[in-house]
């Protein structure tokens, strides 16, 4: 499908998509080519529905890559064959809403602690004092930290939109001594050979390890440090509205998410069966 390979991917181009999403979604139309041994030409609604249910139900994938195998063929049939999509005929599935995996304070300062690695205790920091995606502190440059102003730069983030986020005093600190000793040249964090952006790969394993070492046994991903960010600014009092800005998110729904990982410790909240109880023993005295 090399002719429709590169429409799909020219379609995708004018409409600024980002260059992984291109190659993501050209990928799952080629699987669901390979897997008919045909053309995706010439297969249509049927093969598509039997398709996603084998996925589902024999590959047993999340429910989060079935949709984005939806969207792929959704994208392919509507833009570059111009074909109509019965979404009551191919349906999204449904994706359970689970809260995001936390760490305390205390958990996430004992990551810092056991990182012994200034470049990595650098990375780490960074993200969590500023709530970064991984692939956002992947493409950090040297002038996106402004230490006058006291906030980072972050380059086209998730949406292609630019935003600031806050650059910590600690966070500066260790900052200037992994420049002092590392003198990066381009991109603050590079990966081998220094001319080319860390991965997220790299960092993943540079958390493995931490986490490891501090004996933490919740799970706990990149992504982690950044929703502790968020709860740890919500449980010192930031408005949400800000730290909705700071995250960027589009939608203020995606950031209400943290409003139920709180410490209900810190918010004084008293079960109504513990009130009941505490009322019962005062009458008995």
């Amino acid at each position: 499908m090399s002719e429709l390979r590169e429409k799909m991917k020219m379609d995708m181009e004018l409409r600024g998509y980002s260059s992984g999403t291109i190659v993501g979604y050209i990928r799952q139309v080629s699987n669901f080519a390979k897997f008919y041994n045909k053309s995706p030409k010439y297969l249509g609604e049927e093969e598509i529905r039997d398709y996603l249910h084998y996925c589902i139900m024999e590959k047993k994938l999340s429910e989060v890559t079935v949709n984005h195998i939806n969207a792929s063929l959704k994208f392919f049939y509507t833009k570059t064959l111009n074909k109509y999509w019965n979404v009551d005929k191919i349906a999204r599935i449904k994706v359970p809403k689970k809260l995001p995996s936390i760490l305390s304070p205390e958990e996430v300062n004992s990551i810092f602690d056991v990182t012994e690695n200034l470049k990595h205790k650098a990375i780490l920091m960074t993200i969590y004092s500023a709530g970064l995606r991984v692939s956002e502190v992947c493409n950090l440059i040297i002038t996106d930290i402004d230490s006058k102003n006291m906030q980072i730069l972050i380059r086209q983030g998730k949406g292609k939109k630019d935003r600031y986020s806050l650059l910590s005093e600690v966070n500066l600190k260790i900052l200037r001594e992994y420049w002092i000793r590392y003198h990066p040249t381009e991109y603050l964090f590079s990966g081998n050979g220094r001319t080319h952006a860390i991965t997220p790969r790299t960092i993943q394993r540079i958390l493995e390890r931490s986490i490891k070492k501090t004996g933490i046994t919740k799970h706990a991903s990149v992504h982690t440090l950044r929703h502790c960010f968020a709860t740890d600014l919500l449980e010192n009092g930031t408005d949400i509205c800000y730290i909705q800005r700071l995250l960027g998110h589009s939608n203020i729904t995606t950031t209400t998410i943290y409003l139920h990982l709180r410490r209900m410790d810190l918010l004084n909240i008293k079960s109504p069966l513990d009130t009941f109880l505490d009322k019962k023993g005062e009458g008995n005295d």
